[in-house]
């Protein structure tokens, strides 16, 4: 993958995306989202690690979590696209976790789908958050792509984002005190989250920065 114009800067948020060459479905089964999933925090670690096939079943491993590449503050995985907020924590940590994951999920794909040729849209876009108010607006249009897009009419039920994460309190792959430290409880993240009429300004604010709309 060839050098970004303009690197990626230790301690700052991006909201990363891309979505399946010409927008196809990069997600067919729960099986594809899990897998998506699990290589995303495997090559999240840096360092020696077990064999992918035995990373989550070997339970002598316990893995180095100063050693991640990156913070993932919340997620969402749509039919045809993806959405990362996230935090780098190394040199070039943003770019080699997304060019591992796409690589092996895509290997993964074309495998099980008797398929070649890339699967994502070219290079991966990336925004970077430049206050609070937009981290907290982003992390609202990550969670709330599910139900914008109609899959679900209630979000929580939706199991392929971090919302869930945020509003019951349990903890599978997000570092999401940077995003709850706004707010006196989660009941309050999720009355932000819900309010459409503040949702709207914040849409078009992220639309604006955005590369393409997805």
């Amino acid at each position: 993958m060839p050098s970004r114009k303009t690197p990626f800067i230790n301690g700052y948020y991006y909201h990363i995306y891309n979505r399946g060459v010409e927008k196809r479905n990069i997600f067919g089964t729960g099986k594809d989202y899990n897998h998506f999933l699990k290589t995303m925090i495997y090559y999240q670690l840096e360092g020696p690690k077990p064999r992918f096939s035995k990373f989550f079943k070997y339970q002598l491993f316990k893995p180095d979590l100063d050693k991640r590449l990156v913070d993932i503050t919340c997620y969402c995985l749509m039919p045809n696209h993806f959405h990362f907020l996230v935090k780098q924590l190394r040199d070039n940590g943003i770019s080699e976790l997304i060019s591992k994951l796409s690589n092996s999920y895509t290997k993964y794909f074309n495998t099980k789908n008797n398929r070649v040729g890339p699967l994502f849209q070219g290079e991966f876009k990336a925004v970077l958050v430049e206050s609070d108010e937009q981290l907290l607006h982003v992390s609202r249009y990550i969670h709330l792509n599910p139900l914008v897009s109609n899959l679900v009419k209630n979000l929580s039920l939706y199991k392929w984002s971090s919302y869930d994460e945020y509003i019951s309190g349990t903890s599978r792959y997000c570092q999401k005190e940077d995003i709850l430290t706004f707010f006196k409880s989660r009941d309050k993240y999720k009355e932000f989250a819900m309010d459409q009429a503040d949702y709207g300004r914040s849409l078009e604010m992220i639309k604006h920065q955005m590369f393409e709309e997805i």
